[in-house]
């Protein structure tokens, strides 16, 4: 069995970015962060494309893209919000979008969102 290779991240959290285990690729929940690790503030449309923008990051560090992409997990503050979301989401998934849950939950630090993903990367 291929071994397991954690992605740490640069913030002081007690996390990996993201974990490869054989050819899957397992990301921590990202909320609007902006590279320096500072809470990205502004409504749904600007926080959406904050965390989307990290997890094309996170992605391409792990040498995947959003085409890899299998499973998703939203959280969102307001479920009121998801039609906004879901405009910047589908940006980043022109050839197809993956299987996905959305919910609405109380998020750390008070943003209005947070992603979860999982990817293939068997080729």
């Amino acid at each position: 069995m291929p071994g397991i290779k954690r992605h740490p991240g640069t913030l002081p959290f007690p996390f990996s970015r993201a974990v490869q285990a054989g050819d899957m690729l397992f990301l921590s929940g990202q909320i609007p962060l902006d590279r320096d690790g500072t809470v990205v503030t502004g409504d749904i449309t600007v926080q959406a494309q904050a965390v989307m923008e990290r997890i094309a990051e996170t992605l391409q560090a792990a040498g995947a893209g959003f085409d890899d992409v299998v499973r998703v997990t939203v959280w969102l503050a307001d479920i009121g919000d998801l039609a906004p979301f879901n405009a910047v989401y589908r940006r980043f998934f022109p050839d197809g979008l993956p299987a996905r849950s959305a919910v609405q939950a109380r998020l750390a630090f008070d943003v209005a969102v947070e992603v979860e993903m999982q990817a293939w990367t068997g080729g």
